[in-house]
């Protein structure tokens, strides 16, 4: 078992090495598109194929990896798309080129069509895309500088989203309540939880024979055989434990962060999932972890309250963070390149 750990960091380590930065005008289409694979998806899936073309990527949806029961609507899939082409934005921009993104409804695709671009220069945002994970462990709870706040704030700004940030006691506090609610209503629904389990990889070998979904080493998890896992899950993942944890987690940190939109539609989850990418990646680059906390959007009986709670009016709530200082935890695994382009 400890040598299947070394191959996971290893394997772990390889996929997430730093990109080369270029300006002899040549694109490197698949190091863009390993880039793009570094971004974040729900449970990990990473549901998406990209097609080159000469001067363009498309992202791709994979239906075949969506999760039908925790995103009935495939919102988190068309956010997850929008991570992946900010990720692209900014490795493009390393090579020397610009990129303008556009969500076509015909193809459901995220087109990036890339241009040479003599200004185009690698960033912070580019710098730390390697080094993005969500962190699921509890922080140190301390809060964090007010210039780092708004540079977060600013980040997970577009063109029909804003980022509310909540910091206080008692938001805390009600985001708990709200959290609590929402791992109740999951926990205790048969078919969330087997779809949830569906997509855990219990050890470092199964996780490497997967490339995908949620990874024990990664969540600080135990190893065990997988057959065991299976058999005693019901035991570990509980409502009450699991609220517990999150509780512990959330007043550990320094803030909460909501992703507004003021459409719900799969062009306004692309662009939303543009705007968390971009804050997730100006958090690592400011050495600040993040980790998803969306049981009150996720429950829809619950989401009408929560956005009440939060004051929207004509917006939506469709993502949410937890953010703060604290340790980095073992990285994630991606499948291969080659398993993620269409070859037409």
């Amino acid at each position: 078992m400890m040598t299947s750990t070394k191959e996971y960091d290893q394997a772990a380590s390889d996929m997430r090495r730093p990109g080369t930065e270029r300006a002899d005008g040549k694109l490197d289409a698949r190091e863009l598109i390993r880039h793009a694979t570094l971004a974040a998806s729900s449970h990990n899936t990473q549901p998406w194929k990209f097609r080159v073309r000469e001067d363009s990527i498309t992202i791709l949806p994979d239906f075949s990896r969506r999760c039908p029961v925790v995103d009935p609507d495939d919102s988190h899939l068309f956010k997850s798309l929008g991570c992946a082409a900010e990720n692209l934005v900014h490795a493009a921009a390393a090579q020397g080129f610009s990129a303008e993104v556009r969500f076509d409804t015909g193809d459901n695709g995220v087109h990036v069509v890339l241009t040479r671009d003599a200004t185009a220069r690698a960033t912070d945002l580019y710098r730390a895309i390697p080094q993005r994970q969500c962190v699921k462990s509890a922080y140190d709870g301390n809060p964090i500088e007010v210039t780092e706040l708004e540079q977060l704030e600013k980040a997970g700004k577009g063109p029909s989203v804003r980022t509310i940030m909540l910091s206080s006691d008692a938001e805390k506090n009600a985001v708990i309540d709200y959290v609590t609610r929402g791992n109740v209503a999951q926990l205790t629904d048969p078919a969330f939880r087997n779809e949830l389990v569906s997509w855990i990889r219990f050890n470092p070998a199964e996780a490497m024979r997967q490339g995908d979904g949620l990874a024990g080493r990664a969540g600080g998890q135990p190893a065990l055989p997988t057959w065991l896992a299976k058999r005693i899950i019901g035991l570990v993942l509980t409502p009450e434990g699991q609220a517990r944890t999150d509780a512990t987690n959330i007043r550990s940190s320094a803030g909460v962060a909501v992703f507004v939109s003021s459409h719900e539609d799969k062009a306004a989850w692309v662009e939303l999932g543009r705007a968390y990418e971009r804050f997730a990646l100006r958090a690592t680059a400011l050495n600040i972890r993040t980790a998803f906390i969306n049981q009150p959007i996720e429950v829809r009986a619950l989401r009408p309250q929560f956005e009440s709670w939060l004051k929207l009016e004509g917006e939506h709530a469709l993502l949410m963070v937890r953010f703060g200082h604290g340790p980095t935890a073992p990285f994630s695994l991606r499948r291969p390149i080659d398993d993620v382009i269409i070859a037409d």
